[in-house]
C-alpha cells in the first residue's frame, strides 16, 4: 500500500461540532491560519461505510494535528453518553505518529488542567495545552504549541483577526445556504477568509 502524500502545512483541526464551541471554532481556524498552517476537518468527510478510513487517511496526509479534548461530558438528551469521537480520532493520530514518527505530530488542547491525562493515563508524560475555554486562550495555546515554527505571531493581532472572521462568519453562513457553521462549505469558505484577514492585519 503507497505512502499518503503529506502536505507540510495540513493541519487536521479535531474538535466538537456544536453552536457552544462555535468562538473557539472560528478561534482554531484563525490561531492555526497565523500559524502558517491550513486547517482540516472531517466536515467534508461523507458518512458512508468508508468515514472512519477516509478520517485516517485524511490524519495521514496532514503533517500535524491538534485534539481539542474539551467537550467530553455527558450530553443533556437520552441516553446520555460522552462524546468519544475527540478521544477516538486522537488514537488514531496517536497510532500514525508511533507508526510514521517523521510524517505526523499532534498537539492536545483541553480547557482544564491535568483533566486529559487523568481520562487518558496510557498519554502520561505528554503536555497538554489549557486554553481555559476563552478565545485567547486557544490562540495562545496554539502559540506555545508550536513555538518552534519560524512564524511568531502575536496573540492580540491574532485577536484582531478572530473578531473580523467572526464578523463575517454570518454572511459565509448565509452565502452557503447553511443551518449553521460547521458545514463543509463554510468551513472552506472560513479558512480562506481567515488567510486573507491575516494578511491585512500583517
Amino acid at each position: 500500500m503507497p505512502k499518503p502524500r503529506v502536505e507540510p502545512n495540513a493541519c487536521f483541526l479535531n474538535i466538537p461540532y456544536d453552536q457552544q464551541f462555535e468562538k473557539l471554532y472560528l478561534a482554531y481556524i484563525v490561531g492555526l491560519t497565523a500559524l502558517g498552517f491550513v486547517p482540516r476537518a472531517t466536515l467534508g468527510v461523507p458518512k458512508d461505510e468508508r468515514r472512519l478510513q477516509r478520517i485516517f487517511s485524511l490524519i495521514q496526509t496532514c503533517r500535524y494535528s491538534v485534539h481539542d479534548l474539551s467537550r467530553i461530558q455527558l450530553d443533556r438528551k437520552a441516553p446520555r453518553a460522552p462524546r468519544f469521537n475527540m478521544p477516538f480520532e486522537l488514537g488514531l493520530a496517536v497510532a500514525w505518529t508511533n507508526l510514521s514518527p517523521r510524517s505526523h505530530s499532534w498537539v492536545g488542547c483541553d480547557s482544564v488542567p491535568h483533566r486529559p491525562l487523568k481520562s487518558l493515563s496510557d498519554l502520561n508524560g505528554t503536555d497538554f495545552h489549557i486554553h481555559g475555554g476563552t478565545v485567547k486562550g486557544v490562540l495562545g495555546a496554539l502559540c506555545n504549541a508550536f513555538v518552534s515554527r519560524g512564524e511568531r505571531p502575536t496573540v492580540p493581532r491574532m485577536f484582531r483577526a478572530y473578531l473580523r472572521l467572526r464578523e463575517a462568519s454570518a454572511a459565509l453562513q448565509a452565502d452557503a445556504g447553511a443551518p449553521d457553521l460547521f458545514q463543509a462549505r463554510v468551513f472552506a469558505d472560513l479558512v480562506v477568509a481567515a488567510g486573507k484577514l491575516w494578511e491585512q492585519e500583517g
